[in-house]
């Protein structure tokens, strides 16, 4: 039987045995021992991670008669279960995709055999990976870093939202966690309390976004063009001022702008008192909260759209104006068919991430408002609550954490598809695919 058809069979029986078959003794023990770990591990706790993540436990902490004692028993902890469950089944998928890689190493070694080549030693292997296989070297920890903490939370936040964990009823470890399938997705949309805020949320968070993505951009945009005229004076001063904003960490800038625009005690309400002015609501009136924040976020975020607009203009050639001017071009045609196309064509992909981030901005409502004011028509939101903060008053401050994660989901499902759809739309993305 040839070698390439006898090699793979025998990795594929055991681990590491193809290896021995091409005469990498070192390379087959290394993996028949990670095959014997690998199943060892597998064999012993395959069976409760799969219990644990179908049933999320049997039996919930609880008191015991023990004699005249009441004593204490631990019971199932659905949550950890769950995580535990998560851990060991992706540690296996680990191990089953080194067992595909131990078959294809076996088959590929054989056919170099076969061809009159010798196959690497052990220390000939050891010396590819440092050098050809580097950057592969280098990014599986990192690969195995951004599982761990970045998608094994997503897959766990999905989860959740198809149980009933939420307070008080079912917390662990004083009660188990059950699934419940679709229900809470059902009950964000059929229920009126429920389905009333989410669209109520929803449809401030859409507008928030839009408005403070077009107003950062725009505003950007025209201080940056201004700043290029001819005659204005000062210019890099200017720009030194404009940038402030920026450079200022937004954690403060958002905590000292909270208490300037402080209804009772804030400078400008007293400052506007002294003059026998009454001061608006700023923060504790709905509509001006909403306006205030806005403006707020549009005096953080213009100056880094500036920024980048201004490197755009310094590269447009200044032939394209000049001979538009020789052919009677205005101003304003001037900047619709040469600057303002220009701009858009390089800043269209990092707009539509603009508004993916604002779309999350969870700094300003929150270090601004907290939500408020209170909309005693919604459940745990208020008036200026975005779906993030939505889902963080949810889940830290009252526990409904199965409806914080569908709102997480929602939210994933919106950003991803709006960012998709309009990104393949794009001039850059279709002249790219052109290029390739």
């Amino acid at each position: 039987m040839r070698r390439t058809i006898i090699s793979p069979i025998l990795s594929a029986v055991v681990m590491g045995l193809g290896q021995f078959i091409n005469r990498q003794y070192l390379k087959g023990f290394s993996m028949l021992l990670l095959y014997i770990l690998g199943l060892y591990y597998s064999m012993t706790n395959l069976g409760h991670a799969l219990w644990g993540v179908i049933t999320l436990g049997e039996k919930a902490q609880h008191l015991e008669k023990v004699g005249r004692i009441n004593k204490m028993v631990h019971g199932d902890h659905s949550i950890f279960l769950l995580v535990q469950g998560l851990i060991v089944i992706f540690l296996i998928i680990l191990f089953v995709v080194a067992y595909i890689l131990n078959i294809r190493d076996a088959y590929r070694t054989a056919v170099e055999i076969e061809q009159g080549n010798t196959p690497n030693n052990f220390g000939q292997t050891l010396k590819k990976i440092g050098t050809k296989n580097f950057p592969l070297l280098i990014i599986t920890p990192q690969l195995i870093f951004l599982f761990f903490f970045t998608i094994l939370p997503l897959i766990f936040s999905l989860l959740i939202a198809f149980t009933d964990y939420s307070s008080p009823k079912h917390i662990p470890p004083a009660n188990l966690v059950d699934w419940i399938g679709f229900s809470a997705f059902k009950d964000l949309f059929t229920l009126s309390t429920w389905a009333h805020t989410f669209y109520g949320v929803f449809a401030w968070t859409v507008a928030w976004a839009v408005l403070s993505t077009l107003s950062c951009f725009f505003g950007g945009f025209l201080i940056a063009v201004l700043l290029q005229q001819k005659g204005i004076i000062f210019k890099k001063f200017f720009r030194t001022v404009y940038m402030l904003p920026f450079a200022i960490p937004g954690f403060v800038s958002l905590l000292i702008m909270r208490n300037l625009f402080n209804t009772q005690f804030g400078p400008l309400t007293q400052y506007l008192n002294f003059f026998g002015i009454q001061g608006p609501p700023w923060l504790s009136d709905p509509t001006w909260a909403k306006g205030t924040i806005l403006l707020v976020n549009f005096w953080l975020g213009f100056p880094i759209s500036m920024l980048m607009i201004t490197g755009i203009l310094t590269t447009i050639p200044r032939d394209l104006y000049e001979a538009a001017e020789v052919d009677g071009a205005s101003g304003f045609q001037k900047f619709r068919m040469i600057t303002f196309p220009a701009v858009m064509f390089a800043l269209t992909p990092i707009v539509i991430g603009q508004f993916a981030g604002n779309f999350n901005n969870f700094n300003v409502i929150y270090l601004m408002t907290n939500g408020n004011p209170v909309n005693s028509d919604y459940q745990f939101a208020g008036h200026t609550d975005i779906l993030i903060t939505w889902l963080y008053n949810l889940s830290i401050n009252n526990g409904k954490y199965n409806f914080a994660s569908v709102i997480g989901i929602m939210i994933f499902i919106i950003l991803a598809s709006f960012s998709i759809y309009n990104f393949r739309r794009t001039r850059f993305y279709r002249e790219e695919e052109t290029y390739q």
